[in-house]
């Protein structure tokens, strides 16, 4: 791994310490300053966009765990999404349960299905196990949809309580912001240290080749299980933060299509990395931003009715042409071109 001039590990705590220079420190300080104190000067609609960001980076984080590290593909991500957001409206509001309470009950709960549709990794790889999970984007919202309607409201919208601190509502956008950040800057933190530890080093023997893992001594059954648990407990989390966010919630919400868009998210960001998977999060929601805002602009100039077709049409083209792209001209995705951007700034003008 390169270093900035001048830079040495002297010891095996400094080299694998996430911070390492006092520079580190001081541009650490200063971003958490400036991102804690957003609230205080941006608008309303800036602070949705960005919680936003928070909940999707925490599923995103989840499912590259699971295929960028453990190399154990997932289709069925919104589904987990759902189930952690059912989850947690149903003990709130039926249960009775605190919201501090409903959150990591819900996440434990996401992640015990998960380890039910992870299963077949046990037997299968590659596209069938992309088959068998995606059977999971079809049973949970048919449940959510048919099965004890009175208490979810089947195809239709569920109300959901905004989160208490003590006597305190977090109901606008500033307050859930204080929220969502914190936790997304935990589990991402966590996940850092977790692919650092014996079991990331298990999940990346997995992913290169699961039958050498397996003759070290791995256990594929436990670890395997174990990257869908910790994927789904994440999208669980993510789930939850959502319903009491949106304070409204519907099987509608958690369809394919946002799974496939999760899928690509990791993949334009780069497999494997946790700031590709940042970079994936962002350009891919803003793409969406921009192309939902312009895209009456795009299509003035055809009929009525094709127009609106098109504009339908026009955000799910874009995207899905982007991964394409992505995986035929860079598939190590935008994390790869940061490295590169930032080994030639470091050698620049001096790159000789």
């Amino acid at each position: 791994m390169y270093r900035p001039c001048g830079v040495f590990d002297e010891t095996y705590a400094k080299n694998i310490a996430i911070v390492r220079t006092r520079q580190h420190w001081i541009l650490m300080v200063i971003g958490l300053l400036l991102l804690l104190t957003l609230p205080l000067y941006c608008s309303g609609r800036i602070l949705h966009f960005i919680n936003l960001l928070g909940i999707a980076m925490i599923t995103a984080q989840g499912l590259n765990l699971l295929t960028g590290f453990a190399g154990q593909i997932s289709l069925g991500q919104a589904a987990f999404l759902g189930v952690g957001a059912y989850s947690s409206a149903l003990l709130t509001v039926h249960v009775g349960l605190p919201f501090w309470v409903a959150l990591p009950s819900s996440a434990i709960i996401a992640g015990l299905v998960g380890i039910i549709f992870g299963a077949p990794s046990l037997r299968i790889k590659g596209f069938y196990l992309a088959m068998a999970t995606l059977a999971a984007q079809f049973i949970i919202p048919w449940i959510i949809t048919n099965v004890r309607t009175d208490l979810t409201g089947g195809s239709q919208s569920m109300l959901v309580p905004a989160p208490k601190i003590g006597g305190f509502i977090l109901k606008d956008q500033q307050s859930m912001f204080y929220l969502i950040i914190p936790i997304t800057g935990l589990c991402i933190f966590l996940i850092r240290n977790l692919v650092r530890s014996r079991i990331g080093r298990a999940f990346l023997a997995i992913r290169d080749n699961d039958l050498a893992g397996e003759m070290m001594g791995i256990d594929l059954m436990k670890y395997k299980l174990l990257a869908f648990f910790i994927c789904s407990f994440y999208t669980g989390l993510a789930g939850s933060l959502w319903a009491h966010w949106m304070r409204a919630i519907s099987p509608d919400q958690f369809n394919l299509t946002e799974s496939i868009w999760y899928l690509g998210m990791i993949i334009v960001g780069g497999m494997g990395s946790m700031i590709g998977v940042a970079f994936g999060v962002l350009f891919i929601k803003i793409i969406d931003i921009l192309i939902t805002t312009y895209s009456p602009y795009l299509t003035s100039f055809l009929p009525p009715q094709l127009a609106q077709d098109a504009a339908a049409g026009l955000t799910p083209f874009t995207i899905g042409m982007i991964i394409l792209l992505f995986l035929i001209l860079e598939p190590r995705g935008l994390a790869h071109r940061w490295e590169i951007s930032k080994a030639y700034f470091r050698l620049w003008p001096f790159k000789y």
